[in-house]
């Protein structure tokens, strides 16, 4: 059964009337008095105490007016003030705007409601009537419909009682139903909601019929639209070439090199061109000379060659593959000279790369992650990997920073959390390693020892573990080389200092270690 405090908010936000009768309020057929308390604490009463449904109903008329003004009206009326720290909540949960309030105490003793007759609710109902003594007068004469009323209200009412409840009495749905059941219900309901929501358009109203037709219309010129497109390319006949056929090529191709092998092709003379006597005998036009191109003044007796018997005008069409490889035929293809090694200027080398190197972890649990890497190490400030992640940051395989020395210099290292990549001349070139505390993050490093320890790896390179101060240290951490960083969780000004540090440590291992790279 419904406490005061439900109804209350029941029928002001479905906006029904709610009826006072000298010191009851009616809800319908529920009768409640006045100070009647409902379930919603007073803020900072000790003990709990809770506000009456005179003192909220009487909120509810005055809610137009000011804070202090309805102070005034409450106690003018001698009734309960709502305090300032409860009115927004309270009033938000009277008006449907919020479900439920932390004010709320679900194991207060429920006040339940009397019941009313038949009689006494249609004589409250009519304003016609006059009162005399605080009550309503009956009415003279009671129709035979309204005494069936009566007696029928009577004993739908009459197994009622005025109980407590409270809510350690109530059983969840899953106690006393099976999941099966409920299940069946929930899908009842849900085809009877398909049945009986639908409204034919007879039944809609003028806004909607409006709305349906546009979005009608908009609907046929879309089909339209759709019915006169043209389907140009697909993914199949983008890749074919309407110009040559692939296949009937390749197949000519294939015929014609299986032919020559047989030696059933047919070497084709070539057809012999009468030329006129005046085109012979035409003379040259002389050449200009050219010092880049004296080699056409020079005799072309056995020079173009170099004295050896190579005919420049030989050729190998209609030859099969023996011939080819055996190099039998007289005529040999004209072909350059191989160059030699000693007039060709060596190719130069390219300069071995001096960034440093910085490897962070790639697992999501990490404080540094390749999201992340350049605001902490650049610009010393801490954003957490999901912030970055929420702001539409997109993930590298690898970051460049630039680290400023001073006003003017800035030095770059290259940040990456895929160390497999690195090519074995850049090993060399891995300065520091953030670690997680797991060994299986230095999977593929070349300096691990014959058990996967990475002891070794911490010599080699600068080891650092970036942390909450107010976490503890990973067991492995605690065991190996490393210099441990910490950050605090809101206090953004402390990330310079930390992030200092871990530059400071770094140029002391690079002087001592790593002295011909950049830094």
């Amino acid at each position: 059964m419904a406490d005061p405090l439900s109804l209350l908010r029941q029928y002001n936000t479905n906006k029904k009337e709610i009826t006072e009768i000298g010191d009851d309020v009616l809800f319908d057929e529920f009768s409640f008095p006045k100070t009647a308390k409902t379930n919603y604490v007073i803020i900072k009463s000790q003990p709990k105490e809770y506000y009456t449904l005179e003192s909220l109903l009487f909120l509810l008329k005055n809610v137009h007016l000011s804070h202090p003004n309805y102070v005034q009206r409450a106690v003018a009326a001698k009734i309960p003030v709502v305090r300032l720290p409860d009115r927004k909540a309270l009033l938000s949960y009277l008006n449907g705007e919020t479900d439920t309030s932390v004010s709320i105490d679900k194991s207060a003793p429920l006040e339940m409601p009397t019941q009313r007759s038949a009689t006494t609710l249609i004589q409250a109902k009519r304003p016609g009537d006059e009162v005399v003594g605080g009550e309503f007068k009956k009415p003279r004469v009671e129709t035979e419909q309204l005494r069936l009323d009566k007696r029928k209200l009577e004993a739908r009412l009459e197994g009622h009682k005025e109980i407590t409840v409270t809510t350690d009495q109530i059983r969840s749905l899953s106690e006393a139903m099976t999941k099966e059941k409920i299940a069946a219900i929930k899908a009842k309901r849900l085809a009877k909601k398909k049945t009986t929501l639908i409204k034919v358009d007879d039944e809609l109203e003028p806004e909607i019929l409006e709305q349906r037709s546009f979005v009608d219309a908009e609907m046929d010129v879309t089909r339209d639209i759709v019915s006169r497109e043209r389907l140009l390319r697909t993914r199949s006949s983008v890749l074919q070439s309407t110009g040559k056929p692939f296949l009937k090529n390749i197949l000519a191709i294939l015929q014609s090199v299986k032919a020559r092998e047989e030696g059933k092709y047919k070497q084709q003379q070539p057809a012999v061109v009468a030329v006129p006597d005046a085109i012979k005998k035409k003379p040259e036009a002389p050449v200009a000379y050219n010092r880049y191109g004296q080699e056409r003044f020079r005799g072309k007796e056995g020079k173009e060659t170099e004295g050896f018997k190579i005919d420049t005008a030989g050729t190998y069409h209609g030859l099969s593959l023996e011939h080819v490889k055996e190099g039998t035929h007289r005529t040999v293809r004209r072909t350059a000279p191989s160059p030699s090694p000693h007039t060709q200027p060596a190719k130069p080398l390219r300069p071995k790369s001096k960034t440093p190197i910085i490897v962070i972890p790639a697992g999501s649990t990490s404080l540094i992650t390749i999201y992340n890497a350049k605001e902490l190490l650049q610009d010393f400030k801490f954003v957490s990997s999901d912030e970055k992640k929420k702001q539409g940051a997109r993930r590298e395989n690898e970051v460049l920073i630039q680290r400023r020395k001073d006003a003017s210099t800035t030095v770059p290292y290259r940040v990456v959390d895929n160390p497999t990549r690195l090519q074995p001349n850049e090993w060399d070139r891995v300065v520091a390693v953030f670690v997680q505390g797991p060994t299986w993050q230095f999977k593929g490093w070349p300096w691990l020892l014959a058990d996967g320890s990475p002891v070794d790896i911490f010599t080699k390179t600068r080891g650092f573990h970036l942390k909450y101060d107010d976490t503890k240290t990973d067991p492995n951490v605690q065991k190996w080389d490393v210099t441990i960083l910490t950050i605090n969780r809101n206090t953004r000004h402390l990330d310079k200092a930390s992030i200092n540090s871990f530059w400071t440590n770094l140029d002391k291992f690079m002087v001592k270690s790593k002295s011909g790279l950049r830094f």
